[in-house]
């Protein structure tokens, strides 16, 4: 257990500084957009060229995992990481640095889903639902440090030693993981593609799978857009808020997701069926966004704090649920991530687009409203993912 405990703090650690590096840059394009006078369209293809790489990357991540282990995938995809933030961070334009962020992200897709598979990996079924919050409690923290230290950092001495700090922490991340993290048994399995399609084959096709990602997918867009798009909307709807205070509210939510995370996949261990357990976390999440237009100050204040939290259990839980799926080992729980995180980045940041267009065009309450009944309209799907503690499904062991 000691040695379980140990490699999941090197896992934890890895976590935070991959998040680091997912919200450093938005905390430094405005000084970015000051020094080289870019045009904000050009700055919105530098987040997305992120985004675009991690979500691009999610099969082929699943499948190196597959081929090669968790481990070495994960310790690769970290170096990898760092080698192309380090190089955003001496970008002499926006076009190279959108092109590193690309390369940036690409890497990151090669480690969240190996990562978590061999976090799993160290623990017996039964314990995984906290162990998984808390790895999903590392990426809070991260991202939450990233706001405030990227600004800090790239108001005192400019804005590419704040990306610069992000790629140094993540060769320690590199280090860290390579010292810390055991070798697990057997990892890795079949070196020809015909035998690797053989045994992808049956997370690609599973019907409980897709039923799972695209039942959460509105779940996953409406926390993105609530921490993504919040600020431009109170800055329109309640100026007198003033900048600092508005920018506070969605990283309070950010920082709910830290306990919200180990409590839900806590409570998710717990209950007969998980798949109810989202279901009730996503209508109180699609119920707050809907209403988001009629809170005043205090209001918005505990509804995103309540969405944060929501947003660590229900990720907790939607992770829980592939390592009790039947058709799924220990091998295949990479490539079954995988297959989730694509399917969910790319809903999400197509609804993103559906959001602002529909802001401008129809107004924001509409728009959250919107982003509320998508929330809530796919959980449906869920009824096609079995009983995750009942006799349709086995928990993944440590040897499988």
């Amino acid at each position: 257990m000691r040695s379980s405990g140990v490699a999941l703090g090197a896992l934890f650690f890895a976590r935070a500084v991959y998040a680091f590096n997912w919200y450093d840059i938005g905390a430094v394009l405005p000084i970015v957009r000051q020094q080289w006078g870019t045009a904000p369209i050009h700055l919105v293809v530098v987040l997305s060229a992120f985004l675009v790489g991690a979500g691009i990357f999610q099969l082929p991540a699943g499948f190196t995992a597959l081929r090669w282990g968790n481990r070495a995938t994960a310790i690769a995809a970290l170096a990898v990481m760092a080698a192309f933030t380090l190089a955003s961070s001496v970008a002499p334009n926006w076009i190279v640095l959108a092109a590193t962020r690309f390369g940036a992200g690409a890497g990151a897709a090669f480690f969240f889903a190996p990562a978590l598979g061999l976090a799993t990996s160290y623990y017996p079924a039964g314990t995984r639902g906290p162990v998984i919050g808390i790895f999903n409690a590392g990426f809070s923290l991260g991202s939450g440090i990233s706001l405030v230290a990227g600004a800090l950092v790239g108001l005192a001495i400019g804005w590419h030693w704040a990306l610069a700090v992000g790629g140094l922490l993540l060769v320690a991340g590199t280090a860290v993981a390579f010292v810390l993290l055991p070798r697990v048994p057997n990892e890795g399995s079949p070196s020809r593609a015909r035998d690797l399609w053989r045994a992808s084959a049956p997370v690609l096709t599973s019907v409980p799978l897709w039923a799972l990602a695209l039942g959460t997918s509105g779940l996953w867009s409406a926390f993105y857009v609530a921490a993504q798009a919040f600020p431009l909307y109170a800055s329109s709807a309640h100026p007198a808020w003033g900048l600092a205070l508005i920018d506070a509210i969605p990283t309070a939510m950010i920082v709910a997701e830290i306990p919200g995370g180990p409590v839900g996949g806590w409570l998710g261990e717990r209950r007969g069926e998980l798949r109810w357990t989202l279901a009730l976390w996503g209508i109180l999440t699609a119920a707050l966004l809907a209403l988001v237009p009629y809170f005043g100050l205090t209001d918005t204040w505990g509804a995103f704090l309540l969405l944060g939290f929501a947003d660590g259990a229900v990720f907790a839980v939607l992770y829980l649920i592939p390592t009790y799926l039947p058709q799924l080992g220990r091998s295949e729980f990479a490539l079954a991530l995988a297959l989730l995180n694509s399917i969910q980045i790319f809903i999400g940041g197509g609804f993103a687009l559906v959001f602002a267009y529909v802001a401008v065009r129809q107004g924001y309450p509409v728009a959250w409203l919107l982003t509320g009944a998508f929330a809530a309209g796919l959980l449906p799907l869920l009824h096609w993912v079995p009983r995750s503690h009942g006799t349709a499904a086995r928990p993944i062991a440590s040897g499988d």
